[in-house]
């Protein structure tokens, strides 16, 4: 089989690179191609593999301002035309790798679809939060931009043979946006480098990670944690950063740009809990914490309420406030974990058998398609 995969853009790595890394073991000479890349921002980790780009790999500044060009991106997708040279296409996005070009007839694409476009189907959440965008002037400016993306998302998503998609929470959305069924197949834990480790004991300190934007919400960690006196250190890099330092008051906040996964490991198992305050899409960090015996302070509601299993794995605040997380760190202060057993709790979503899920429904399709079009 001739195999492309297909990712939004590659500038930075997080848990869609994570399933990226799978997607590529699975088929190890699958050309690769993205919107863009960027060896420094993914930590040369897809350094192995020739990345094929868009012309926005060629723009200046791309890189590093990438959302600034998003009204770009559906057309660059477009223009990214594989013909008639792959048997399998998959797509993994949030966006617009499902957008590209290819015969249809030749071609079965899967697209592992992380969530909906989101801030053109869920302003309200992801761009109505956001202090730069409450303006009149960006509202009336956007809504045309808005109502395009909206269009063109729904009209990308009619294109793949198979929908798979990484938790009930976006398997709904991908319902009610597109009229489309998809299957869930949790992302992978990568239980080589997370896991519970009895070694390691446990420390003082509680600990958030993950992409500093503004609705992962860590303003509401920073916020609750200057009230708590805590020991805090929070794990990531992102257009928030410089924000979030001014916002901690508090001198036992720290902020950790980057670690390699040896060492994210390690914070993971000697924290005391994991802070997760976002409405995200499944929350591949909250499950790397659990896979090393941590137990998730988690708001209830998005993926995390299919990961964190209340009194065995962590527990949940229900108000996105840092009155809420505040009861919610008081209250894991008087519960009591085995890590081994909150260990146990994401066991089944290791990275062998996502794998191996994954093939055996991608080749099941494919080969039922080909069947049926004898």
């Amino acid at each position: 089989m001739k195999v492309a995969i297909v990712h939004d853009y590659l500038n930075q790595y997080g848990g869609m690179e994570r399933v990226l890394e799978s997607f590529l073991q699975i088929f190890p000479d699958a050309d690769l191609y993205a919107l863009f890349y960027d060896e420094k921002g993914t930590a040369g980790r897809f350094s192995n593999h020739v990345v094929k780009t868009s012309f926005l790999n060629f723009l200046p500044f791309v890189k590093q301002n990438h959302r600034l060009f998003i009204p770009l991106m559906p057309s660059a997708a477009a223009l990214i035309n594989l013909g008639d040279r792959y048997d399998l296409l998959i797509s993994n996005t949030a966006g617009y790798a499902k957008g590209v070009r290819y015969d249809s007839k030749k071609t079965f694409h899967a697209s592992y679809a992380h969530t909906p476009l989101r801030y053109a189907w869920e302003k309200e959440n992801y761009l109505d939060t956001h202090r730069h965008f409450r303006s009149r002037v960006f509202k009336a400016v956007s809504r045309p931009l808005l109502n395009y993306l909206r269009r063109w998302d729904f009209a990308a998503a009619q294109k793949p043979d198979l929908i798979l998609t990484n938790s009930n929470h976006i398997r709904l959305k991908i319902e009610k946006y597109y009229n489309r069924s998809a299957v869930v197949i949790n992302p992978p834990v990568d239980d080589e480098k997370f896991f519970y480790d009895s070694s390691l004991e446990r420390g003082d300190y509680f600990l958030a990670a993950g992409r500093l934007m503004h609705y992962k919400r860590f303003d509401l960690i920073i916020e609750a944690f200057n009230e708590l006196r805590l020991p805090l250190k929070i794990v990531g890099r992102g257009p928030e950063l410089a924000r979030l330092r001014e916002a901690a008051e508090s001198d036992l906040i720290e902020f950790i740009p980057f670690v390699e996964d040896d060492e994210l490991r390690r914070l993971y198992a000697r924290a005391r809990a994991f802070i997760f305050p976002q409405m995200e899409d499944y929350g591949m960090v909250a499950a790397e914490a659990i896979a090393c015996g941590t137990p998730v302070i988690a708001y209830r509601g998005g993926g995390a309420t299919e990961i964190v299993k209340d009194g065995v794995s962590g527990t949940f605040f229900n108000e996105q406030s840092a009155r809420s997380l505040k009861d919610g760190v008081e209250r894991i202060g008087k519960m009591k974990f085995d890590p081994r057993k909150t260990s146990e709790s994401v066991s089944d979503r290791g990275k062998e058998k996502f794998k191996k899920t994954v093939a055996e429904i991608i080749f099941d399709r494919f080969k039922k398609r080909n069947e049926n079009s004898r």
